[in-house]
């Protein structure tokens, strides 16, 4: 396509204008390593127009999804009351504007194949130094979800991953996703976990957790983290409950969105430090 800069891309999904905030901030802390990668956003229906314009100011390339071609049935199971009975959020808070079925739009983005690699960024998370090299990583390549003990290592999280468009990966994931009675207790993260079952695991600072910050304090570095994911409550949120806890966190994402001076690292006090 004449409008591609590069053959490859980081890519993340707005669907809401909530989510279009959060992509601001992270597109904003992306343009800041100088990469050298396009910027797409995926984006659907539920973020209109005046949300997604900043992101368009950015440099975006917008590319419009809709939700994927899934049974009746499957999406019964997937709806936010159903999935949060049968599998509740019980470390954190989900936001009201949290939808699950959202969540599987994530998987239109093997449908980029102008591009020969992308790495995907979920859109509540901002990029605190150049990860270009990830391009360089194999599909599937993610970060563990590591949050409350190292337990987690054994599970993904799908707020970062390395992916190879393919309309054969696509066509592929569509069967396997939606099989009569499956349920996906994570929606994306459990799926993708199942279907590239020898996945590739980044460093954890790849993806470090919000939560990691008061949970376990001593594996917070920030002359190591690369990507800060806001996992649970968001920063953008005013009636944030555990906004006490995590404010320089908090502060730290409201300079990138705001487009502020950001804190050199270098200077920042980890968890232990700040207590």
């Amino acid at each position: 396509m004449s409008d591609l800069s590069s053959p490859y891309a980081y890519v993340t999904l707005v669907t809401n204008n909530d989510y279009a905030m959060g992509a601001k901030a992270l597109i904003t802390s992306l343009r800041r390593t100088e990469t050298a990668a396009d910027l797409v956003v995926l984006h659907t229906d539920g973020a209109d127009q005046p949300a997604l314009a900043p992101l368009t100011q950015l440099g975006c390339r917008l590319v419009a999804v809709d939700h994927l071609p899934l049974s009746a049935e499957f999406n019964e199971r997937h709806a936010r009351s159903s999935l949060h009975a049968a599998a509740p959020f019980t470390k954190g808070r989900k936001p009201d504007f949290h939808s699950p079925l959202d969540n599987f739009c994530k998987l239109r983005l093997w449908q980029l194949t102008e591009y020969q690699r992308c790495v995907f960024i979920d859109a509540d998370a901002i990029v605190l130094r150049n990860i270009d090299r990830l391009f360089r990583y194999p599909e599937f390549s993610a970060a563990p979800n590591v949050y409350e003990s190292l337990a987690d290592f054994h599970r993904l999280n799908s707020g970062v991953f390395v992916a190879e468009p393919s309309t054969e990966t696509f066509r592929r994931m569509l069967e396997h996703l939606d099989q009569p009675g499956l349920f996906w207790k994570r929606t994306d993260q459990t799926f993708l976990q199942d279907f590239f079952q020898d996945w590739h695991g980044l460093p954890v600072y790849f993806n470090m957790l919000q939560y990691v910050w008061f949970t376990m304090p001593r594996l917070w570095d920030w002359q190591s983290i690369s990507v800060l994911h806001y996992q649970y409550e968001k920063p953008w949120e005013t009636n944030h409950p555990k906004a006490d806890k995590l404010r320089p966190l908090i502060d730290l994402w409201h300079a990138f969105y705001a487009g502020d001076d950001v804190p050199d690292l270098s200077t920042m006090a980890n968890p232990e430090e700040a207590a």
